[in-house]
């Protein structure tokens, strides 16, 4: 019968191979001493290299700001109506309580009517009831001036009988008559008195209520006068027009925009700052943007889109060529200049944050990755605080490719 035979293997095959792999690991860490880690070969040409330097560290940011003006009134139609006649166009020039537009509104001149009507209507109410008032006040005069005299008369008049009643010219009934009669005038004035104080104090309080509610009428109708008056747009204060696009026979609906107006000559910058510099920016900071000063003069602190705005106002001169809407490259002081070790400001800090860099050997044919700490940082440079001394060389191009290496081999 037919057997399967073996092949016998050779011993030698697995030790060679074994013995390659071996001499391979021996001649990388020969050419790499001293090495652990991700190694990457790049061209020398393709990357940037900088040194460490020591110098003058200036604390600013470079800003884009844009030319706005200083102040700025909006002119709101306060009634709606439509535009009958236009006196002037966009970007003129205003002096206050000049005309600008003139509206016309025919529900508001009908409503004003009205008011005026019922205003006029509540008023003469009011005049009759004072009048009503005044009357029944100088009715209660007049009834104690009767009475005060009928008393005077029967006084007289029961003193005369009590002589006659010694002689028996009377009898004693006319005199008792002519003395309850007396007792009775003496009665009803105390109680006209008394009604005329009541009265008085009440009159006091109803006069004051009615002129308190005509004086509110008549306000009432000198809004509504004033209203209408205000159908006719005019320049609460002098400057430029602008934003300014209405034409005769256009509806404007109550509290819409007509346009505003612009301080002339007198401008601020509006500049979009990152949101990363919001707890470094205060009130009073300064900048410069062909030699001139400005400093800020507010911060609004909402973020939207990763960053904030701030206003800026010069410092005494302004350059008489800026013009609204111009945009302008400011320089903004955060701190003062101080000495300090210097790299220059690169692509890596993105990549890295800041917290390592690749630094050259001294003959430059690789660079290891090292830990450093680094501070403040401009357009231009970035403040070393640990980790890096003056005189090394050190990558600032982009670490986009070099996330997880340890060495750069640098082929010249």
């Amino acid at each position: 019968m037919d057997r399967k035979i073996n092949k016998a293997r050779n011993p030698w095959t697995g030790r060679l191979g074994v013995g390659a792999a071996i001499i391979g690991i021996a001649v990388v860490a020969y050419l790499i001493p001293g090495f652990s880690g991700k190694a990457l070969s790049v061209n020398g040409e393709r990357i940037l290299v900088s040194s460490v330097s020591r110098g003058t560290f200036e604390d600013f940011i470079p800003v884009r700001a844009r030319v706005t003006p200083a102040k700025t009134l909006y002119l709101d139609a306060i009634e709606g109506g439509r535009v009958e006649r236009i006196l002037v166009e966009d970007g003129a020039m205003l002096e206050a309580g000049q005309l600008i537009v003139e509206l016309s509104n025919a529900s508001l001149q009908l409503s004003v009517l009205g008011n005026e009507a019922r205003v006029a209507e509540q008023l003469n109410n009011i005049r009759s009831i004072e009048l009503s008032l005044e009357q029944n006040r100088l009715q209660h005069k007049r009834d104690i001036v009767d009475i005060e005299y009928q008393i005077k008369l029967l006084k007289r008049k029961l003193q005369r009988e009590a002589q006659l009643l010694n002689t028996q010219a009377i009898s004693q009934s006319q005199h008792d008559d002519t003395r309850d009669t007396l007792h009775w005038y003496e009665q009803r004035l105390l109680l006209t008195r008394e009604s005329q104080q009541s009265d008085a104090s009440m009159q006091e309080e109803q006069l004051a209520f009615l002129k308190a509610s005509g004086a509110r009428l008549e306000h009432n109708l000198e809004l509504s006068r004033q209203n209408l008056a205000n159908m006719n747009v005019r320049a609460p204060v002098a400057g430029k027009l602008s934003g300014f696009d209405v034409e005769v026979g256009q509806s404007i609906g109550r509290g819409e925009r007509l346009g505003q107006i612009d301080t002339p000559d007198d401008y601020k910058l509006t500049a979009q700052i990152d949101e990363f510099y919001l707890s470094r920016i205060a009130m009073g900071q300064t900048a410069q943007v062909d030699g001139y000063q400005l400093q800020i003069s507010k911060i609004y602190p909402q973020v939207s889109n990763g960053q904030f705005e701030v206003d800026l106002t010069f410092i005494g001169e302004q350059p008489a060529t800026i013009r609204r809407g111009q945009t302008m490259q400011l320089k903004l002081t955060l701190g003062d200049a101080s000495q300090a070790l210097l790299i220059p400001n690169g692509a890596f800090y993105q990549d890295t944050g800041g917290n390592w860099i690749f630094v050259l050997s001294a003959d430059g044919a690789k660079a290891e990755r090292r830990d450093v700490r680094m501070g403040r940082r401009n357009n231009n440079v970035i403040e070393v605080l640990d980790g890096l001394n003056e005189g090394e060389r050190v990558v600032t191009s982009s670490y986009s490719q070099y996330q997880d290496i340890q060495q750069l081999n640098i082929n010249n």
